[in-house]
């Protein structure tokens, strides 16, 4: 088949490096236009374009694909179908039947649960025990399509967002292609997805990402693993941000007021919540790197200390 690939970050490249190795032939590859990352603000490729560029796909970074002079360059690849993967870019209808068998999505869950931006996060963050992919036929609608195949995957109570996305971007990979075997033999069966399931992943921002600890340890501990890598739980040590990547609830409670550091050790620090108590064994202070506890405690001591809630 031929094929148009259009994804932007890390999630993107399994399923594009999956496609590159099979049978199928991917005549272009779409992406976000380039952007200055990094400390110095240096404009680089992303992790698909990269990808692309090595292997010699020709890339395309349209500001939109709403514009008609886009779309025609787009439909001169006459692709069989279209693959989406974090892309960033809306899909006009137009688009959407350009391609002969369609637009297909590789969405991080379980559809109709957690559609839109932040699936991966909110499902942590709620305490879903499970999640998964879907590989969906796209509509207009906001991750509304037809489901035409489902992998689900455990979430652990050591599992992160990071974590998650590294084996929903592996799961969707192997899930496309064998969409892609199941269309080339005519044997899809699409599946219409029920509204009445329907919870929406909003968009993350920083300022949610502030710890409570008037809230229980579990809710804390759910908050901290979804917000890992980005846009990382923090709390408030002399009115900076003190950035809390690992967690884990403690067996045991306490009648101190919530967010008083009860002991430190190299195994964490433990601090009292709003119901039970919470231990944390990764931190950042501002301007410095991630550490683990036991090198964080060698260098200063939060005993005594209270974060506010």
């Amino acid at each position: 088949m031929k094929i148009v690939y259009a994804g932007t970050p890390d999630f993107a490249v399994p399923a594009l490096q999956s496609l590159i190795n099979s049978g199928h032939k991917v005549v272009a590859v779409y992406t976000q236009p380039d952007r200055p990352a990094g400390r110095g603000r240096k404009v680089q490729f992303g992790p698909v374009k990269q990808v692309a560029v090595d292997a010699g796909i020709p890339v395309e970074q349209p500001l939109s694909l709403k514009d008609e002079d886009a779309q025609q360059i787009l439909s001169a690849y006459d692709a069989d179908v279209m693959i989406v993967a974090a892309y960033g870019l809306i899909l006009p209808q137009a688009v959407l039947d350009m391609p002969r068998y369609g637009c297909l999505n590789i969405h991080g869950s379980l559809l109709p649960r957690w559609r839109g931006a932040a699936p991966i996060h909110r499902a942590i963050e709620t305490g879903d025990t499970e999640t998964g992919v879907t590989i969906m036929q796209m509509a207009l609608g906001l991750d509304t399509g037809d489901m035409l195949l489902k992998r689900t995957c455990p979430i652990t109570a050591e599992d992160t967002s990071q974590t998650i996305h590294d084996r929903l971007s592996s799961d969707g990979a192997e899930a496309l292609l064998e969409v892609l075997d199941l269309i080339e033999k005519d044997e899809l069966e699409p599946v219409i997805q029920d509204d009445a399931l329907t919870t929406y992943a909003e968009k993350l921002n920083k300022a949610e990402a502030e710890i409570d600890w008037s809230q229980s340890a579990k809710d804390i501990d759910l908050k901290i693993r979804a917000f890992n890598p980005w846009p990382v739980a923090f709390t408030l040590l002399n009115g900076k941000p003190l950035r809390i990547y690992m967690s884990k609830v403690v067996d045991e409670n306490s009648d101190q007021k919530p967010g008083t550091v009860i002991s430190e050790s190299s195994e964490g620090i433990v601090i009292a919540t709003g119901a039970g108590v919470l231990s944390f064994s990764r931190l950042q202070l501002p301007g410095k790197k991630a550490m683990d506890v036991k090198d964080f405690i060698n260098g200063q001591s939060l005993m005594g200390n209270v974060f506010p809630s």
